[in-house]
């Protein structure tokens, strides 16, 4: 059973025989999977009138149970401090998240959810922890289990090791 990559890595055979292109063909199939993956999770939150950035956000929060400095999130999410204002600035104008200076350190921008975002996260976390299973289903739960354990161990050579 033959995949589109699989179509990539024959015409580099024919143009170049002989050149190894295994690493593509794991490196364009992660690629393409997290493509289409995005655009199944997207899908879901555009239902919603969500964006999948403001959820992940969103998401962070909930998962600290605390209010979070900047960079914390910057961290978990993976952008710039110059995006992350950006971001914040959005879902503070939305009424999902507030965000005020440090009483300690001026400097600190602290981040926290409104009852109104932990209700629309909360509300949404269900449904998207189902949307994920259907994207997966071609999966058996023990291959999910290997495919996790070997995306954490290319991760970890990555240097992606903590938020």
């Amino acid at each position: 059973m033959n995949d589109a990559v699989d179509k990539i890595l024959e015409q580099w055979g024919t143009v170049r025989p002989g050149l190894d292109v295994s690493a593509m063909g794991v490196v364009g199939r992660i690629s393409r999977a997290s493509r289409l993956l995005e655009r199944g999770v997207k899908a879901y939150f555009d239902e919603h009138g969500l964006e999948a950035w403001e959820f992940d956000v969103l998401a962070t929060l909930l998962r600290a149970g605390r209010t979070l400095c900047m960079s914390e999130l910057a961290g978990a999410a993976m952008v710039s401090s110059g995006a992350l204002t950006n971001r914040i600035d959005r879902l503070v104008a939305k009424g999902l998240v507030t965000r005020a200076t440090s009483a300690d350190n001026r400097r600190l921008v602290l981040v926290s959810l409104t009852d109104e975002g932990r209700r629309v996260v909360t509300g949404l976390l269900d449904g998207h922890v189902a949307n994920e299973d259907r994207l997966l289903s071609g999966l058996a739960p023990d291959e999910r289990a290997e495919l996790a354990a070997l995306l954490c161990k290319l991760l970890r050579s990555l240097g992606d090791t903590d938020l």
